[in-house]
């Protein structure tokens, strides 16, 4: 890969530990990280040190990134999903099941911007949508986002291989967007 390549070249400055890169890499994806983090975590202080252990992971595996691969925001997203799975699962022995239905026990002092009533309308619009999908989509969307499992272990679950369940998230996920639901703090 060219050196001219900014992404690589600001992971390749992670990895050697210049500080400045550090920040830059946070002030690009801080603010994504945390916005996914507290949609896993109970609070605002779990979110802020699981982004914290992310960003320790990121410079730890710097010298991985390889922008042939994946994009830069793709493998910083796919780093935080894992991280966060992960801890759920270190939390409970599994994640608990989250009926769509249930209001949040989201505060305003752990979230000041989301009152729950708007939490309510998101559940209310995410749930009217996942009915309209076909049963293979809904399945996989809500195994995957909602309980936690690895699409590889959805694929184990259903009984179908890991390419199926891997196209009926992509085009649930579509769908889904198409009704409406671009805000990706839906899901």
């Amino acid at each position: 890969m060219p050196d001219k390549e900014p992404d690589y070249r600001l992971m390749r400055r992670v990895a050697l530990g210049e500080e400045d890169a550090i920040n830059e890499l946070y002030a690009r994806f801080g603010g994504l990280m945390f916005k996914i983090a507290i949609q896993f975590l109970s609070n605002n202080a779990e979110a802020e040190d699981a982004v914290q252990e992310v960003f320790v992971r990121l410079w730890k595996t710097a010298d991985r990134f390889d922008p042939r691969k994946a994009k830069l925001v793709t493998w910083v997203m796919l780093i935080t999903r894992r991280h966060l799975i992960d801890r759920i699962r270190r939390k409970t022995v599994r994640p608990k099941s989250y009926e769509l239905g249930e209001q949040h026990d989201i505060s305003a002092t752990d979230a000041p911007e989301t009152s729950n009533m708007l939490l309510e309308e998101r559940n209310a619009a995410l749930w009217k949508a996942l009915q309209t999908l076909p049963e293979m989509q809904r399945t996989v969307i809500e195994r995957a986002y909602f309980h936690g499992f690895t699409l590889r272990e959805v694929s184990l679950q259903i009984n179908a291989p890991l390419g199926t369940v891997k196209s009926a998230l992509s085009r649930g996920l579509l769908r889904l967007r198409e009704h409406g639901l671009k805000d990706s703090t839906a899901l």
